[in-house]
């Protein structure tokens, strides 16, 4: 469904300069520096896949996206998406938009004055939906999504919860194979959020769209995504599926251990132990090889203690990725390097 080959977008910063010299220089000179914000990234997404695309403020995630939707044309690279041969969206970009669907977290697709049920019926025109393709596509996105209560609200008047639902429906109303999400969830309140990802397992497990997204929310993530692509400094830094990234990057298991009686010191041979609180204990179990794994830990443990209840709790992705960004673990570079003056 997408292709990317060696991807490269450059951008252009202009200085300015401040006061009445300042101004003057600035009409004489145009002083500028080259950022780049995609490096040479490639990756292939099939169809039906459901993919998370991270990374960092200034990653160049945004980026990629809009030129994946023909927003922007990149400085270098090879881009396909579609089925079979596929588009080139810069340069196709009548047929590609037919083909796609966007939704940005930040802005609306849909009339700002207009209510919303007559804004679904202005892209059902643009798009060329027949009549009752359109109908089955309101009873189904009514049914996931609850739109009924607002569909005659203009769209000014909508609650922030309420447009991320309408502007997800707007974006699927003329069956596109493709969804881009990017930051679809950003500033929603806990039921919202879980009925807008319940929305998009649906789309993608019922109807096979292919969906990428972007988002800083990692709960996003780890409920929707298998497959994560990030992204830091404009270079890709992992492609590879999310239990992969825990493993590979995660410090590791905890062991919750609760005992009979509150033990005057306790210790477990391979696993660091990383707290203790009453009659429970934290333990943290490396994932690299040649350490002991769980099954090797148990016996000692019951040997060695009185124990009433033991859990295993996976690493959070969220402190997994936020490791990695803040340690750099996947880079040492300074976000969107300078290549030119």
């Amino acid at each position: 469904m997408i292709h990317i080959h060696d991807l490269h977008k450059d951008f252009r910063v202009y200085r300015h300069h401040r006061g009445g010299l300042g101004a003057l220089r600035n009409l004489v000179t145009r002083e500028f520096q080259v950022i780049r914000a995609v490096d040479g990234v490639s990756f292939d997404i099939a169809r039906g896949e459901l993919v998370g695309y991270l990374g960092p403020n200034g990653a160049g995630k945004s980026t990629t996206i809009k030129i994946l939707t023909g927003i922007l044309v990149p400085t270098g690279g090879e881009v396909r998406v579609g089925d079979g041969r596929g588009r080139v969206p810069w340069q196709e970009r009548r047929e590609h938009v037919a083909h796609i669907g966007v939704v940005f977290g930040q802005r609306t697709s849909l009339w700002w004055d207009l209510p919303v049920i007559e804004s679904f019926d202005l892209l059902r025109h643009i798009y060329r939906v027949p009549q009752d393709r359109f109908r089955r596509n309101m009873a189904l996105f009514d049914e996931l999504l609850e739109l009924g209560p607002f569909l005659n609200t203009p769209v000014r008047g909508l609650s922030l919860g309420q447009r991320m639902r309408a502007d997800l429906a707007a974006a699927l109303l003329h069956d596109p194979p493709l969804l881009f999400l990017d930051e679809p969830t950003i500033g929603l309140d806990v039921v919202v959020k879980e009925r807008i990802r319940q929305f998009i397992k649906a789309i993608n497990r019922e109807r096979g769209v292919t969906v990428i997204l972007t988002t800083h929310d990692l709960g996003d993530v780890e409920k929707l995504c298998e497959r994560v692509i990030m992204i830091d400094h404009g270079r890709l830094m992992f492609d590879g599926a999310l239990a992969t990234l825990r493993t590979r990057f995660g410090r590791g298991r905890i062991l919750v251990v609760d005992f009979e009686n509150a033990p005057d010191a306790v210790s477990l041979p391979g696993a660091m132990l990383i707290r203790t609180e009453g009659h429970r204990a934290w333990f943290r179990i490396s994932q690299t090889n040649g350490s002991p794994g769980v099954a090797e830990l148990m016996p000692v443990l019951f040997r060695d203690y009185r124990v009433r209840d033991v859990s295993l709790v996976e690493p959070e992705i969220e402190e997994v990725v936020r490791e990695i960004y803040e340690g750099k673990l996947l880079s040492g570079e300074s976000a969107n390097r300078q290549i030119s003056t």
